[in-house]
Formats: structure tokens, sequence, C-alpha cells
């Protein structure tokens, strides 16, 4: 009875240890999630300034400026229905430029100015890694085979 009973305690103190992880675990992913938005949430829903958020959508056409400093561009990012203006300072990456997809990490300061911490550029939708060269993707099947 006694070595039942001790399975018993164990059991449940593992329990409430695999309980308290998955607690602590999501406090802490709340805190550090950043929530995608495209620019027409941003119009009708409204974001918090200074919550961390992404932003995706298209590079405005015409939008991109270098300021003086060399490293600091101001651009507009569209979804088609709204536009939102952005800043960002640091290297962007090679492929960022006008009208091409973008996902910018930041938050919005008091003025609704998107001011990005760090960019994704989408890649070419032709893009075709090295190391699959030669394969086609069959989107029904979601197989690759080799080309014949």
């Amino acid at each position: 009875m006694k070595a039942k009973h001790q399975r018993l305690i164990l059991a449940l103190a593992a329990l409430v240890a695999l309980v308290g992880a998955g607690l602590l675990a999501a406090s802490a992913l709340k805190d550090e999630a950043a929530y995608f938005y495209a620019p027409n949430d941003v119009r009708t829903k409204g974001v918090e300034p200074g919550k961390a958020v992404r932003l995706g959508g298209m590079v405005v056409k015409n939008s991109l400026k270098r300021a003086a400093d060399g490293v600091t561009i101001r651009f507009d990012v569209t979804d088609g229905k709204a536009t939102v203006p952005a800043t960002f300072s640091g290297i962007a990456p090679d492929l960022f430029k006008e009208g091409s997809g973008v996902v910018a990490e930041g938050s919005f300061d008091a003025k609704g100015t998107f001011v990005a911490t760090n960019l994704l550029a989408k890649h070419d939708e032709r893009y075709m890694p090295r190391e699959l060269e030669g394969m086609n993707y069959n989107e029904s099947t979601h197989e690759m085979k080799a080309e014949r």
C-alpha cells in the first residue's frame, strides 16, 4: 500500500510541475509575441503605440527615401486598401526594394509611423534553392519530383 501511495504522490507532483511549466511558458510567450498586422488592420482596428508588432505588405513605389545619415530610410507599406508610413535605421536586406513584399518588426510611434527594428524582405516567387534545382513542386500533392 505504501508503494502505491508514493506513486500517486509522484504522479500528482509531476502533473503539477507540468501544468506550472505550461503556464509559465504561456505567460512568457504572451509578453514576447509579436502580432501581425496589414495596413488595413492598422487603419480599422488601430494599434497601441509602443506595442511590438509585425507589419506586412508591399513597399509602395517611389516612397523609399534615404535620410542624410545614410542609414535611416523612410517608406510606405500598403496592402492595397490602406497605406502606413514606416522608418528603419540599419542595413536593409538586399531584396528590400520598392514594389516588393516586406514584413517589418517594430512598433508604432504616437504619430502613427511604424518604426521598424528589423526588415524581412520577401524573396522572388521564382526563387529555388540550389539543392532543389531541377525539381518541380506539385501543389495538389505537395510532392517534389525531378524534372524530366
